[in-house]
């Protein structure tokens, strides 16, 4: 894959014949939701296709992979609107490869999804993963789950061949993390053997394959407790062949103070657990001044401190999968960003016709626009070419791989990078 960023006067056309393929190519790779005013600054994924088959009547995934002597989730990366088909299309063109597109690492990639996932986008995103973690089943102190509708996942991420994760975490009625509730679990040991009890029957019961441990704003006087909770449940379920991982906020030391940081021991937690997720995003969120979910310097700057205490074999980086709006100015307190997804942030640069700027330092675009009622907005996003940048980082430090957090939009900038960097792992039989 090539990263072409638009300059000024250049269309679609002619971008599409100075690479020799199609503008519809361009289009379907990208999703473009605004070929006909390509904005300055947007940056596109172009992919030269090499070999591609035209769908014959009683042609199937797997027919089509056996001629060409390829993977059929290679035939689903490379085209993944079909995987929302329930047939295949006679008539229909797939790109079984593309040039130059081998690939410079194997690595795993877990993705996050709530119950509530479009289906479309999930089978569209499920042959770029490893894991598909699923958000999330809560505690009581008594050790009590509280279950998750998750059979009908569970069952289509296997049919791609991904292996599901359970996900834990100390939620309450309202959706939000509970210092206290994570506290009442540990100082309960009846409790928590309870709680580790029913996730291994919960486990076993419905094909899980690992344990996603997400504990956020721990108090720090339970540091210690929280990784002899992580320690309990490792010595029950690595016996069962099943893997425990666990989310970590992003610490750039070991001396971090905040609710957020103190209970997260990188050292202690990566000794433990099979794998970790460094929640390398945030920095730029709901309710902080404008910038970028993850700047690639802050970025950088946890994976050193991560790979010094931590085997990065163990390793997952974050990779965000959203971006944000800010009204302008932004007063601290007061002011909210509103969420958007990547492919919506650049439909409204389009509908207000903006220039995309991009920052070197945090290798992310941004724009600003002034809206009808005369407020003035800045929107940081990813594209193609910050994607590239984040992935690019599991190769340089030797990580595992990546966690994405969350799949619930399908960006194509971020799994075409994937797609022509890596070969994504899988783990079931």
């Amino acid at each position: 894959m090539q990263i072409h960023v638009v300059q000024s006067g250049e269309t679609l056309s002619s971008i599409a014949s100075q690479y020799g393929i199609s503008p519809q190519r361009i289009i379907i790779d990208n999703e473009l939701p605004n070929p006909d005013n390509l904005l300055i600054g947007q940056s596109l994924g172009i992919r030269i296709p090499e070999t591609v088959h035209t769908i014959a009547e009683g042609d199937s995934l797997f027919s089509i992979a056996e001629q060409y002597d390829v993977a059929p989730e290679q035939i689903l990366r490379n085209n993944p609107s079909i995987a929302e088909e329930e047939v295949l299309t006679p008539g229909e063109e797939v790109v079984i490869t593309f040039e130059g597109e081998e690939p410079i690492d194997d690595i795993l990639i877990n993705g996050y999804a709530y119950p509530f996932i479009d289906r479309s986008v999930l089978r569209k995103t499920l042959s770029f993963l490893t894991y598909l973690s699923l958000f999330t089943y809560g505690f009581s102190p008594q050790g009590d789950l509280i279950p998750l509708e998750d059979t009908e996942l569970i069952a289509t991420g296997r049919e791609f061949g991904v292996a599901p994760i359970m996900m834990l975490a100390p939620m309450n009625a309202e959706g939000n993390f509970d210092s206290q509730i994570a506290h009442n679990m540990f100082i309960n040991p009846e409790g928590q053997n309870a709680l580790i009890e029913n996730i291994i029957a919960t486990m076993q019961e419905k094909g899980y394959v690992g344990l996603d441990i997400d504990f956020e704003f721990i108090l720090p006087e339970d540091r210690q407790n929280f990784i002899n909770f992580i320690a309990n449940v490792q010595s029950r379920l690595e016996p069962l062949g099943l893997i425990t991982m666990v989310a970590l906020a992003p610490k750039t030391s070991g001396e971090m103070t905040g609710l957020l940081y103190e209970a997260h021991d990188y050292p202690a937690i990566g000794a433990i657990a099979d794998y970790v997720l460094l929640m390398t995003y945030e920095w730029g969120y709901l309710f902080g001044p404008p910038m970028a979910t993850a700047p690639l310097n802050n970025v950088r700057q946890v994976l050193e401190y991560g790979v010094s205490v931590i085997d990065p074999n163990k390793i997952l980086m974050g990779i965000p999968n959203y971006s944000y709006d800010w009204a302008l100015p932004f007063v601290q307190g007061e002011s909210m960003a509103e969420a958007l997804s990547n492919q919506e942030a650049i439909a409204r640069a389009a509908q207000f016709g903006v220039t995309i700027q991009f920052d070197e330092e945090a290798q992310c675009p941004f724009y600003e626009y002034t809206d009808p009622n005369g407020v003035e907005h800045i929107v940081w996003f990813d594209d193609v070419r910050s994607m590239d940048a984040k992935f690019r980082l599991i190769p340089e430090f030797g990580l595992a791989g990546a966690g994405v957090w969350q799949i619930m939009n399908f960006f194509p900038g971020l799994w075409m990078v994937v797609n022509s960097l890596f070969n994504v792992n899988k783990v079931l039989e």
